[in-house]
């Protein structure tokens, strides 16, 4: 039997739930663009503000965690419910993707409200997600004078930078990691009336290929039709990798026949897809060709164009370019290593160049593929805590992106549960102009925190195995 405050804590949260809005607002309006050196002061400005505010709201040891070269994270902890309870670790990250030359309908850094749905960059991603829990815990301390677990937070300064600090942060800092349970917040549901419970990430590996002919740029007039064209060279071979829809067909996998039937089952909708994806009138979706649209963004992988050298308009001139290169980005399936995808592009790429010098090179570091297998009483509980505030239990899901600290806390802290979740739902257009939450899904996900908390502290065989 859970806490016999619960529902009357669950109350107060929905009663609550415009101020929470008003707090989530208030640091929304700092823009804690974590890529821009320009913007440093404003991280630390809203990680000083959070330190704050957890202090207040009764958490001990609330501090800004520093680092050389690093921008700065917030731990706190409230450990009240002593050892017999489990210890729940909550992570978020409070740095904010740019806005910069986006088109924005209103300021990205001002909190806009239309109807269903709130405007600014980071509501969701992920501002909105571990905020859910401020609204929860803070209901929990105000109604019940307690918290049902233990629970410690840990909110990141550089999740959009791909967290390359987080595990200095982990070795420096160990205790404000030690736990029994973690929930990730920074992940999305299907839609905002089915709860998501992450179970896939897709890897990230971008490469560098160039095609070379000439030793310098020469008349096309002249010598077109006699000389091969490295611009034309670089679009036969990126054409390579795709079937004739479009996909990439290297490297495709197979999956359990049991979660494909599961997957027709997730509302990815024609009409979801082209509003998620802001598809133009006249553009339809790409077919699913025996596959539902759930497999394709989750569980198989895919190549982007990032970049090339080919001139931008305003630049043309009547010649044939020495040589010409992009920068090609693969989602990496979940369960695939980097090393067998970058073996098939190497072999479809280099083999038969078409009358150009080829080199082909991996680029920077790549963002490792998650597959993961949620079982065990902690994820008993957390569908109960779902079931309760959203009428339904979490549907297991995959993200087509790339979250490197995802992959990190698994192999740091696989023997735990590890429970992703969040604020994201298919219209929400993280990273983009006009990113959104619905209102629906915050206030459902306060509630599922609430419970959540609750179910997990009767879970006694989590620390008996901590």
């Amino acid at each position: 039997m859970t806490h016999p405050k619960t529902e009357a804590v669950a109350a107060l949260a929905d009663q609550r739930f415009e101020e929470t809005l008003k707090q989530l607002g208030e640091y929304l309006a700092f823009p804690a663009i974590s890529c821009d050196a320009a913007h440093a002061g404003d991280v630390r400005a809203l990680a000083a503000r959070v330190a704050s505010d957890l202090e207040a709201l009764g958490f001990a040891n609330s501090r800004v965690l520093e680092l050389p070269d690093a921008l700065p994270s917030v731990a706190a902890e409230w450990m009240k419910a002593g050892p017999s309870k489990p210890t729940v670790l909550v992570y978020g990250h409070l740095d904010l993707q740019p806005v910069k030359g986006e088109s924005w309908i209103s300021d990205p850094h001002t909190l806009r409200r239309d109807g269903e749905r709130i405007f600014a960059r980071g509501a969701a991603d992920d501002m909105g997600g571990w905020v859910s829990h401020l609204g929860a815990i803070k209901a929990w301390l105000d109604e019940a004078g307690e918290l049902p677990c233990n629970i410690r937070l840990f909110i990141e300064g550089e999740e959009e930078i791909g967290s390359p600090n987080l595990e200095r942060f982990m070795d420096a800092y160990p205790e404000a990691f030690i736990s029994d349970v973690m929930v990730l917040t920074d992940c999305e549901n299907p839609s905002p009336d089915l709860p998501g419970l992450t179970v896939s990430l897709r890897g990230l590996l971008e490469v560098d290929l160039t095609c070379e002919a000439l030793r310098s740029d020469v008349h096309s007039g002249l010598w077109g039709n006699l000389i091969p064209d490295p611009a034309l060279g670089l679009m036969m071979l990126v054409s390579r990798l795709l079937d004739d829809d479009g996909r990439l067909k290297l490297g495709r996998q197979e999956v359990p026949e049991a979660w494909r039937k599961d997957a027709w089952n997730v509302p990815l909708t024609d009409d979801v897809i082209r509003a998620g994806a802001r598809l133009v009138e006249g553009v339809d979706k790409l077919p699913n060709n025996g596959k539902p649209p759930a497999e394709w963004i989750w569980r198989q992988p895919c190549v982007t164009v990032l970049s090339t050298s080919l001139p931008q308009t305003g630049s043309e001139k009547n010649a044939i370019r020495a040589k010409a290169s992009a920068v090609l980005s693969f989602r990496v399936a979940p369960g695939q290593t980097h090393d067998e995808l970058y073996a098939e592009i190497e072999k479809t790429l280099l083999a038969n160049p078409p009358g150009v010098k080829v080199t082909l090179n991996k680029r920077g570091k790549a963002g490792m593929s998650w597959l993961y297998e949620p079982k065990g009483p902690a994820f008993e509980a957390a569908n109960r805590a779902y079931a309760k505030a959203w009428g339904r239990p979490l549907l297991q899901i995959g993200v087509g992106g790339t979250i490197p600290f995802v992959a990190l806390f698994g192999r740091r802290f696989g023997t735990l549960p590890l429970i992703l979740n969040g604020v994201m739902d298919p219209e929400t257009g993280a990273h983009g102009p006009n990113e959104s939450m619905h209102l629906g899904v915050f206030r459902k996900a306060i509630r599922a925190n609430v419970h959540l908390y609750a179910e997990l502290a009767e879970v006694s065989s989590l620390v008996a195995k901590a």
